[in-house]
Parts: C-alpha cells; structure tokens; sequence
C-alpha cells in the first residue's frame, strides 16, 4: 500500500489543482468567453445542438478516466507543453479577435491539450486517448466546410424524397435543391439543414461504441462509415415529413413547431438506425465467430 502511494507521489500527482492552479485558473479565464460565444453562436442552432451533450459527456470520460491517467502519469516535457502551448495560443486569440469561432475553439482545444500534457505526460494521453478525440467534435466545422461536403448529399436527398413521394402519388416535382408541392416551395439547403447533424451523429454513435460495446477499433471505423448514409436516410425521412406536412397542412405548419419536431424526428431516427446496424452486424459477428 505504500508503495502504491509513494509511485503517485513520485509521479507528482498528489494534489495537481492546487500545485498547478495558474494553468486551471489560465484555461478557465479562456474557456468561459468561448463556451459562452459557443452557446451563442452554434449550440443555439440544430447543427451545433450536440455540443453542450459532448462537452460534458467528454469531461465525464476524463473524470472516469482519472485513476488511469494517475497510474501512468509523470509531467510532460516543458518545452513540448510550450510549442503546443506557442502554436494553439495564437489560434485562439486570432479566432477571438476576429469571430472564428471555429479557430477560437480549436485554438482553446489545443490549450488544453497542452496543460493535460503538462500535468500527466505523452503516455497518459496516448494511453487514454479516446476522450480527447471525442472532445475534439465540440470544435464547429466552418460552414463553408460543411456546405461543399454535404451539397451532393442534399441534391441525392432532394431527388429520393422527390421520387419517393410521386410513387405515393404526392405531386412535389424538383428543381435542383428546390422541391415543388402544390402552391409553395422548399428549399432543401434550409430544410434540410439536419445534414450538418451528421458531425453530431458521429460523435454520439462513437461514445456509444465506446462506452457500451468496447469495440475494436476496425469495428469502431466500419460502424462510423455507416453513419453517412444512416444521416442521408434520416434526412429523406425528415424533408418527406416537412414536404407531407406543407401539402395538407400548409407552409405555417411546416415551418412552425412541427419544424423543430421533424428535426428531432431527423436525429431520433439516425440514433435508432445505428443502434439497429449495431445490433445486426454484433449478431452477424457473434454468428460467424460460432460457425468458425
């Protein structure tokens, strides 16, 4: 037992919140502009709406991590804390000074990488890696970023609703990202806005992998691929709704409320269809593993 004791002290982690309380003070005088610029500017809107669930649930998974990190843990090389330190310091305050948010909090993200590295070293982190890339989704991926990745997967959504809904003898004909249903039309880039969700879903189906399957990491990245065309299939589900809703209820009722229900019904079904995909493919592996 007091070897035990002697090996966390030797490794300097008795009491690292009150040793190293300038970088926690530091950090959290960076943080809590940003978290707020964060609330303001992306977790107020559908697309961002899993950073605040990330955030925690990866502060949660470094905390559950802790006894790990204290087993392994000797402070980091300081001048490899001060480059990280030296390129992820600039970053910020560039994207503070000038509203990137994006840079702001990669920026930020980087920071606290380096004060982790201070306080518990390279093999720490490496050896409890999962929470820091889980973490790294909260960073916002610009919008221009996320509207060139997902405008063929809007178009291929527009043209499977727009053919889906004629075979049920709905009359919605297409034009481009534009969809035509009666006297009014949508625009599939704005309703369907859920497609920028798929950073979300991402995120949210590997903490699930991590947490309840403990999963290889080659079924870890078959079962995130997956995810892509799982969002495409929720957003057919979703711009069908919102397309069903305007024809026999009207623009209002489509745009009001039940706007904000489909973009619930958009996420709640790509939740369902990972978990259902994860079912299938652990049965089929558990099959194949008692056939061999």
């Amino acid at each position: 037992m007091a070897s035990a004791s002697t090996s966390v002290a030797d490794h300097g982690f008795v009491a690292p919140s009150w040793k190293n309380w300038p970088l926690i003070v530091g950090f959290a005088a960076l943080a809590l502009p940003t978290i707020l610029s964060l609330g303001d500017q992306v977790w107020s809107k559908e697309s961002g709406a899993h950073g605040p669930i990330v955030l925690l649930t990866g502060g949660w998974l470094i905390w559950r991590k802790l006894p790990e990190f204290r087993l392994v843990a000797r402070p980091g090389n300081p001048w490899l804390t001060a480059a990280m330190l030296l390129v992820a310091l600039p970053i910020y305050i560039f994207g503070r000074a000038y509203d990137f948010i994006s840079l702001e909090v990669a920026g930020l993200y980087g920071v606290g990488i380096g004060i982790l590295h201070s306080l518990f070293g390279v093999r720490a982190l490496l050896a409890n890696w999962f929470p820091f890339l889980y973490l790294a989704f909260v960073i916002p991926p610009p919008t221009w970023l996320m509207d060139n990745l997902t405008a063929p997967l809007k178009v291929f959504v527009s043209y499977v609703t727009t053919a889906g809904l004629q075979f049920i003898g709905i009359p919605v004909f297409r034009e481009g990202v534009t969809l035509m249903v009666g006297q009014y039309q949508l625009l599939v880039e704005d309703a369907c806005s859920g497609m920028n969700s798929m950073t979300g879903l991402v995120a949210i189906s590997l903490f699930y992998i991590y947490l309840l399957r403990d999963a290889s990491w080659r079924y870890s990245l078959l079962l995130v691929a997956l995810v892509i065309p799982i969002a495409v299939i929720a957003n057919v589900i979703r711009v069908a709704t919102l397309v069903l809703l305007t024809y026999f209820f009207g623009d209002g009722v489509a745009q009001g409320f039940l706007h904000m229900a489909a973009g619930l019904l958009l996420f709640t079904s790509a939740l369902l269809l990972v978990f259902l995909v994860d079912s299938l493919l652990s049965y089929a592996l558990r099959g194949r593993r008692k056939s061999a």
